[in-house]
């Protein structure tokens, strides 16, 4: 039996482990061409293992050729077993991967009516809902995806951010935490957590669950960087000054931080320190409107205000948040004037 045929057979019968064995082995023979690692692709984003799966992505669905080769045995596939429901969450998953996500949508409702007690159908459908905006339908079909099986964690995770994108941060809370109890060695349901009870306005349980996700992944720069903004909303700008710049000593280039430790030290009227930091800022986002404004700053305390009009000018130009935008021209007219049209 051929590996194309074994992982067929193993695909029928839902042993995704026997998949990837088959398809590993294929990749290694001289026949291995992009059906073997469209097979590992499908089997990584069933595990929830994404980071592998664009990586097969990227060795099977970039060439038209390649998606050409793979399309035809899909649909081999799906005349030759009609009536079973990987075939056609197999089907799905590829059309959703070559740019005709709307038609998966067929696909995934025909693999739940053919194979009801898999969860995977429900998931793959409420991602396409996501990308379509139709939050409700997302939801509907996550919350089936955890009915399903209650520890799939892609699942609640993505059902808790559908919550979240929703203003239904009470749905979306319960969803986290129990992420946390389901996988507590993984920092992503902390930090999610986290994120969700900030904006809820509790900020000390915010501040102990980021906490928790740093013990978990010290090196994560932007919970440092999320931290950190909590620090200042409780007045702690120590701590907070301290956070940006774990951050930056993890990722030197981390601009958001550097914009931060940039405003910081012009308070303290470090104008060297906060030109520094801002020009590290803006080598990473030339776009950070705050940054520039930052510039512009340092260079009206060293009395040049040529220099320091053409920065605010930017800043304008590069600020698309309207009350930002209005902050900055009524600070152009209030201390500088004449700056702009």
């Amino acid at each position: 039996m051929s590996e194309e045929q074994t992982i067929e057979q193993a695909l029928l019968r839902g042993e995704w482990d026997a998949v990837i064995d088959a398809a590993t082995h294929w990749t290694q023979s001289e026949t291995a061409g992009p059906r073997a690692f469209f097979a590992l692709n499908a089997m990584y984003l069933l595990k929830g293992e994404f980071a592998l799966a664009w990586q097969m992505y990227a060795k099977s669905l970039q060439d038209e050729a390649d998606i050409a080769d793979i399309r035809e045995w899909i649909d081999r596939l799906s005349k030759t077993y009609p009536e079973e429901g990987y075939v056609h969450l197999l089907h799905g998953m590829f059309l959703a991967q070559s740019g005709q996500s709307e038609q998966s949508i067929k696909s995934y409702q025909t693999a739940m009516e053919l194979a009801p007690d898999s969860p995977f159908p429900h998931f793959f459908l409420a991602q396409i809902y996501q990308r379509m905006a139709q939050t409700d339908k997302a939801i509907k079909a996550y919350r089936q995806a955890v009915k399903l099986d209650p520890a799939y964690l892609a699942a609640r995770l993505n059902l808790g951010v559908a919550y979240q994108e929703h203003g239904q941060l009470e749905m979306a809370i319960p969803q986290y935490r129990e992420l946390t109890k389901l996988a507590p060695d993984d920092a992503l349901g902390y930090v999610n957590l986290a994120c969700a009870l900030a904006e809820q306005g509790k900020i000390d349980a915010a501040l102990r669950e980021y906490k928790t996700a740093l013990t978990l992944n010290p090196d994560d720069v932007e919970v440092h960087y999320a931290l950190a903004g909590l620090h200042e909303q409780k007045g702690r700008r120590d701590l907070a000054l301290r956070e940006y710049q774990e951050a930056l000593r993890i990722k030197p280039d981390f601009g958001p931080a550097a914009t931060e430790v940039g405003w910081m030290s012009l308070e303290k009227e470090q104008v060297d320190s906060a030109l520094d930091s801002f020009n590290v800022a803006l080598k990473a986002n030339p776009n950070d409107a705050r940054a520039m404004f930052g510039v512009g700053r340092v260079y009206d305390l060293k009395r040049k205000p040529d220099i320091a009009g053409d920065h605010y000018q930017q800043a304008l130009k590069l600020e698309h948040d309207p009350s930002k935008k209005t902050a900055i021209l009524n600070f152009i007219d209030k201390i500088v004037g004449g700056y702009h049209d």
